[in-house]
């Protein structure tokens, strides 16, 4: 059995760089006697990197997260700092594609003392996973779209047979997994099937596949319905799947239903690789002041440690992730944590003292 797992860091640009460096701690301490140990290995990648050097993610970089067990990752981009065509500095894109991390896992939910947004009781059971399919959609235009004349752009939305196929699987095999959890074990495609070609058959492989998984409850939702349910009763999702841009916004709305970006993490997962991040950006206006909620960077964190015990049989480390989970959630129970956006006064520093207090 597998006990020690190289981990690629890479903090890039901003907040991201901070609550990285909030997060290892945590990671240092967890490990300690607990059957496992990670092995973490710095390197540049950004916005900044690419204002440096012209480089976005250095071939090295890309080389050191395809060689390592997980991929620890902070938030890349700058507003200011862009392609010459435009578009924003992203080498997580790039790290997706070229991984091929097809499952992008986007959890919401509720943890206790952390203020809801809805005013309903029932806010307190929200927990959903949202899967956006993170290699194709419309996402597979990226640096593919073209203006003609200065009169039409156009982008192109991909779907495949086996970029469906995969993710919906993946989708089933997690609410199946939830089931045992206790979950109520259902899947609900996400689409426009009613309007276009590509997310009615998005849907038909969606079918196909749910037919092999009888145990676990499959639906349907229009992603304009999706987006009204999410504020009306988003209690009534357990997982989700879409495509990449659907679930792009989706899992934002999702996010800001249980405190926001700073309480969001994510994953970015295939077959071989797997990288977890926050899901917010780099904050340029809150840079440097120490008020960038690492909690995100922290679950996201408990997230690699699950999926590393899923994938090497490590038990120790799904215990981790467990003990991690709960540590946050001791932090913001009593209600006396808060974070500077979501009107308290405690920012990185302190909440990285109240989890390492709470392990």
């Amino acid at each position: 059995m597998k006990t020690v797992f190289d981990i690629c860091v890479l903090p890039g640009d901003g907040i991201g760089i901070e609550v990285i460096e909030a997060t290892l701690p945590i990671l240092e301490r967890i490990q300690r006697g607990a059957g496992f140990e990670l092995r973490f290995t710095h390197k540049p990648a950004g916005a900044l990197h690419y204002k440096a050097t012209g480089t976005a993610l250095p071939e090295a970089t890309f080389e050191a997260a395809q060689r390592a067990d997980g991929i620890l990752f902070g938030a890349m981009g700058w507003p200011e700092i862009r392609y010459p065509d435009g578009t924003e500095i992203a080498p997580q894109l790039d790290l997706r594609f070229r991984l091929e991390l097809y499952a992008g896992v986007r959890p919401a939910r509720a943890i206790p003392g952390v203020p809801q947004a809805l005013a309903d009781p029932r806010a307190k059971d929200i927990d959903l996973v949202l899967l956006r399919e993170s290699t194709e959609g419309l996402f597979a235009s990226r640096g593919k779209g073209v203006v003609e004349g200065d009169r039409e752009a156009r982008d192109t939305m991909v779907i495949t047979r086996a970029g469906s196929q995969r993710v919906h699987e993946f989708a089933f095999r997690l609410a199946e997994r939830r089931k045992l959890r206790g979950k109520p074990g259902s899947v609900t495609c996400v689409d426009k099937a009613n309007v276009f070609v590509s997310m009615a058959f998005f849907r038909k492989v969606f079918d196909e596949v749910a037919a092999r998984h009888p145990g676990v409850i499959a639906n349907h939702h229009y992603v304009d319905a999706t987006a009204l349910d999410l504020v009306r009763k988003p209690w009534m999702f357990d997982v989700m799947v879409t495509e990449n841009m659907f679930g792009d916004i989706l899992s934002d709305q999702a996010a800001a239903l249980v405190g926001g970006m700073g309480m969001a993490p994510s994953a970015d997962v295939g077959d071989a690789h797997g990288l977890f991040q926050p899901c917010h950006g780099s904050a340029p206006d809150i840079c440097g002041q120490g008020k960038a909620n690492p909690t995100a960077a922290i679950l996201s964190a408990a997230m690699m440690l699950d999926w590393l015990a899923d994938r090497s049989g490590n038990e120790a480390l799904a215990q981790a992730a467990g003990k991690l989970e709960r540590a946050v959630d001791a932090v913001f129970a009593p209600g006396r944590m808060r974070p500077f956006e979501l009107g308290g006064k405690d920012g990185t520093a302190a909440i990285r003292d109240a989890v390492l207090s709470n392990l």
